[in-house]
């Protein structure tokens, strides 16, 4: 049988095969590169881009060729375009190169080709020669397609023969036949242990230190106890605009426009937050200007400006954007879904309105940050290029002298923070609907009660949650409403244990408003199934392995090592269970289906079950033809029409005028 450089061969003329200025002998340095048992193909194709590859395949005695291509680009300037493709077919053969270019460009090319060959000497022991020849560029496609057929016909000679065998394969190049048949070896990874970070600063804050020489900054997060559930009554947004204008109204002898370009000159980055239950303030820069840096983080701590013109503008930020509340669909459900969680009174439905920020003074924001902005308060994250105990000694300092005492704050001084409440009010069994007439597609909420992180069925329950909705693609509601009946680009669900309250278990996907009852319905039906069948192995295997092997990503840099162990200190983990991570995948791998069938009727209560949808009420209502399921019967047939919320008070508008 003919070989595939036998049928290249005849695409050469016979006279110029030899002593050819474009038809030359050479060694291959690649010759004695590939593993034994194996022949390599390295295929360049030369267009706009630069396509090369070398890839390895099992030797048959056909010596069946495989090219396959990668894009790499090509220099700029370079006008000819060229396909080679070198196939070699044992390791101690030689690579057979063709060549393709334009005629213009061939003499060029070859000579540019030729200055490389001799200053990339053969490996020693290579004696086979190899060949190149250059062709005019029509004639790329005929030879690119007769390689492959060429390739193809060995492959079907030698199967036809016997010689290729997936067995013998297997055995002669280590490579199963299948791809379910790879073998890898166990994940051998062991967390960092938080202890070898912490450190407790006499100053009061809690730091973890944690070393990085691999670039020239360095990571400050100073993690503060405060948050929304501080704020006065009537004072709503107060802590928002005081985290927002720590970092941005100037801080100590630095006005907001001087702070703003020094951090630009030194090309650091600085910000600063407050939100439901805690408050932030971060800053990270080149480390030779660490000293620098850490002067204004202090100002910015402990002396801040609070600049009247900077709350002004702050202020009319606020106020535009309460004026779209009601713009985006995904804004009125995650609101709706609090207040039906949560309840209408829990402080986190406590939304900031026209009348509290316009009540908000100066007086109030310089009360509030003095009051919960103390050393105490705080835990620190910090990363980067420098020596742990040079920065311990910053740190001490940084932290050591607190402001003096000031009248700024009648009330007393209360440290550390009170406990964050935990008054949720669960809405009836039901199903509830806001109407949204311009919106094409219906936005849904499925919630159910939550738990607590520390739940003893904390573990089961994620694995749950995986396998029914949590997993992406592997998961049973994705597959169900997405990939089998095309209802929604995404339906997920979610059931992440709350750190100081019960968090919700919540189904969610978008649908078109006609056919959001009928996915309700398939992620309800999926539900009932979970709590009625133990999962199988594959999907018990599949989730947790997915947890298993994703755990290291949580420690995937030293700014997450810090962050993280920061994190589990500010919450109280590291307090009450310092082995979390540690024993996280002993915790996940022990987990059975009994386990997650057990959780799943626990937990999954559709006697409790709350939907909400917002979108067009017309449509949702009226449902698919070629479905019976209808939103109204959804959640035990409780239907209840909820109104849009005047977006500057947040008090509930007429359902009429909702309907506008």
């Amino acid at each position: 049988m003919k070989t595939i450089f036998e049928l290249l061969s005849r695409l050469v003329p016979k006279g110029r095969r030899k002593n050819s200025p474009a038809f030359q002998r050479r060694e291959s340095p690649y010759a004695s590169s590939s593993p034994e048992g194996t022949a390599e193909v390295k295929v360049i194709v030369e267009t706009d881009f630069r396509t090369e590859s070398r890839h390895f395949v099992p030797l048959f005695p056909a010596h069946h060729l495989t090219p396959a291509l990668s894009l790499t680009p090509w220099p700029r300037g370079r006008q000819n375009r060229t396909l080679a493709i070198i196939p070699a077919l044992a390791p101690e053969a030689a690579f057979s190169e063709i060549c393709f270019g334009n005629r213009r460009n061939q003499r060029r090319f070859f000579q540019s080709s030729l200055r490389d060959l001799r200053d990339n000497e053969a490996q020693p022991g290579v004696d086979t020669p190899g060949y190149c020849r250059l062709f005019p560029r029509n004639k790329v496609v005929a030879l690119a397609t007769i390689l492959l057929l060429a390739g193809s016909f060995n492959f079907s000679a030698a199967a036809q023969k016997g010689d290729l065998d997936s067995t013998t394969l297997a055995k002669d190049t280590g490579i199963p036949a299948r791809p379910e048949q790879l073998k890898f070896p166990a994940l051998n990874y062991e967390p960092p242990a938080p202890e070898q970070f912490r450190v407790q600063l006499k100053s009061g804050p809690v730091a973890y230190v944690v070393p990085d020489k691999e670039l020239p900054l360095v990571n400050i997060t100073v993690y503060v106890h405060t948050g929304d559930y501080l704020e006065p009554k009537g004072k709503e947004g107060l802590a928002e605009l005081t985290g927002y204008l720590l970092a941005r109204g100037g801080a100590g002898t630095n006005s907001a426009d001087q702070l703003e370009e020094r951090l630009a000159f030194l090309a650091a980055n600085l910000s600063s937050a407050i939100g439901g239950t805690q408050g932030s303030v971060s800053l990270n820069l080149l480390s030779k200007d660490l000293d620098e840096g850490l002067g204004i983080l202090r100002d910015v701590l402990f002396y801040p400006r609070f600049q009247d013109d900077k709350i002004a503008l702050r202020k009319q930020q606020v106020l535009q954007g309460m004026e779209q509340r009601n713009d985006d669909t995904s804004d009125i459900e995650a609101r709706e879904a609090g207040f039906l969680a949560y309840g209408e009174h829990f402080w986190d439905n406590l939304y900031p309105t026209k009348a509290s920020i316009d009540s908000i003074t100066r007086e109030d924001i310089e009360a509030f940050h003095y009051q919960w902005f103390r050393p105490q308060n705080f835990v620190v994250a910090v990363s980067g290029d420098f020596d742990r105990d040079k920065m311990i000694t910053k740190l001490e300092e940084l932290f050591f002298t607190e402001p003096a005492e000031t009248d700024l704050n009648p009330r007393p001084m209360v440290n550390p923070p009170p406990p964050i409440p935990t008054n949720t009010v669960f809405a009836a069994q039901g199903a509830y609907l806001v109407n949204k007439p311009e919106a094409n597609q219906g936005r849904v909420a499925m919630m159910l009660p939550g738990i607590m992180r520390d739940n003893p069925d904390y573990f089961s329950v994620i694995v749950m949650n995986d396998i029914l909705g949590g997993g992406g693609f592997t998961s049973r509601i994705m597959n169900r409403v997405r990939t089998e009946e095309g209802l929604a680009y995404d339906a997920h669900t979610s059931f992440p244990g709350g750190v100081y309250y019960p968090l919700i278990f919540a189904v969610g996907f978008q649908s078109k408003s006609r056919t959001v009852a009928y996915a309700a319905s398939l992620a309800e039906e999926e539900i009932k199934k979970m709590k009625a069948a133990p999962v199988t192995d594959l999907e018990l295997t599949t989730s947790k392995n997915g947890f298993i092997d994703r755990f290291p990503r949580f420690f995937a840099t030293k700014a997450q090592v810090a962050a993280q162990f920061a994190q589990e200190e500010f919450t109280g983990r590291y307090a009450k269970d310092p082995n979390f991570f540690k024993e996280y995948r002993s915790r996940i791998a022990a987990v059975t289906a009994a386990d997650v069938q057990r959780v799943a009727r626990k937990y999954l209560d559709l006697d409790k079950l709350v939907v909400l949808a917002v979108g067009n009420k017309d449509d949702i209502l009226l449902g698919y033809p070629s479905h019976p399921a209808k939103f109204q019967d959804l959640a035990g047939g409780r239907f209840t029409e909820l109104p849009l919320r005047d977006p500057m008070t947040m008090e509930p508008l007429p359902l009429a005028e909702g309907k506008k």
